[in-house]
């Protein structure tokens, strides 16, 4: 007779080693010094300030590197500090095999007899409630403790949709700070960090010209780099001016097509429709404007990625429920409509490639 197999006990959630996230090695400018002095005053006092501290932002921006600066920062201030690292899916797959393993008590003990606890992508967990109420009571159990806890997110609390009410207060309760993109001159420091970390010889020039070129997020930009250094080796040429023009044509490009912005969206669509701008953000809700209204604010919200907030704030300073709303009419005709896909890629040529 074969015996029981034991039960399993929760994962053990290790971070991987990305020694090189520190506070020195971020690069900080006017779109994410905010978020940083709040990461760092965190790190200097766990549980003592903006607790909870909540991030969000774009992906790509530096959230995550946020996240690992304030891990090796109290790990090293505090070596006795008993601190979890873990992604909201990771989170969720653990709660999942603790129900699966009737282990949930292992779980809770693992998570809430900790000094901090980090999650990296908490919107992970929206929508799935038993991680939901787990998360919740864990929540809790360290905040009235006195522990400190920090999340990122690719989005605001009141943005993340299906999270619980509940969480979505309890995230407010803290400090919420986002990373914007960043503007030129931080991606100019951006590439010179990158630069000198790796002893890459890069005149100031090429760099202005990435940094001119290239305007979504870190990660983009520092792959530029990568590309430039791969594609000079393969080639066995020096970086030059020339070179840099080869190796990254195709992402600028890209680039030269996708110089959009919230006024360049709201003249296309108020183009197509014959109307004004101003009609656009006007407080007029008859259905000729209503419904391009809705088509700006889900284009802004595609090809910017801007938050609900800001979308709200560029169209007469409605409110983030409007946009919310707003935003899911479209994406419900969508489903519905073939000739409003047709209708969206028209309105986003002529957004791409004004005339």
């Amino acid at each position: 007779q074969l015996a029981a197999a034991p039960a399993a006990k929760p994962v053990e959630t290790q971070p991987p080693v990305k020694a090189q996230y520190t506070f020195d090695k971020f690069v900080v400018g006017a779109s994410n010094r905010f978020a940083y002095n709040a990461a760092q005053a965190v790190a200097d006092g766990p549980g003592k300030a903006y607790n909870p501290l909540f991030l969000y932002g774009e992906p790509g921006l530096g959230k995550t590197h946020l996240l690992f600066a304030i891990y090796n920062a109290v790990r090293a201030s505090h070596p006795d500090f008993k601190i979890v690292l873990v992604t909201g899916e990771q989170f969720t797959n653990e709660v999942t095999e603790a129900i699966r393993h009737k282990t949930t008590d292992q779980l809770r003990d693992k998570y809430r007899d900790k000094d901090m606890l980090l999650v990296d992508d908490i919107q992970f967990i929206a929508g799935k409630h038993g991680t939901e109420e787990e998360f919740f009571h864990t929540f809790n159990h360290l905040r009235e403790a006195g522990k400190q806890i920090v999340m990122t997110s690719d989005k605001p609390p009141k943005e993340i949709q299906k999270l619980e009410e509940r969480l979505c207060s309890r995230f407010e309760g803290g400090l919420v700070a986002d990373i914007q993109r960043p503007d030129f001159e931080t991606r100019l420091a951006i590439l010179r960090k990158k630069a000198e970390f790796e002893h890459l010889n890069i005149s100031d020039d090429i760099l202005a010209l990435i940094a001119e070129k290239i305007d979504t997020n870190v990660r983009e930009l520092e792959g530029s780099v990568t590309r430039l250094t791969a594609y000079s080796s393969l080639t066995r040429r020096p970086i030059d001016m020339q070179l840099a023009r080869e190796a990254l044509r195709e992402l600028f490009k890209h680039s030269e097509t996708r110089v959009i912005t919230c006024d360049s969206i709201q003249d296309a669509v108020a183009n197509y429709y014959g109307l004004s701008v101003e009609d656009l953000k006007s407080p007029k809700r008859n259905h000729e404007i209503t419904v391009p209204r809705q088509i700006a604010m889900y284009l802004a919200r595609e090809m910017m990625g801007l938050s609900l907030t800001r979308i709200g704030d560029a169209f007469g300073g409605r409110h983030y429920t409007t946009v919310m709303s707003s935003i899911s009419k479209v994406e419900d005709s969508i489903k519905q409509s073939p000739s409003l896909v047709s209708l969206l890629d028209d309105i986003r040529r002529m957004i791409k490639n004004p005339t």
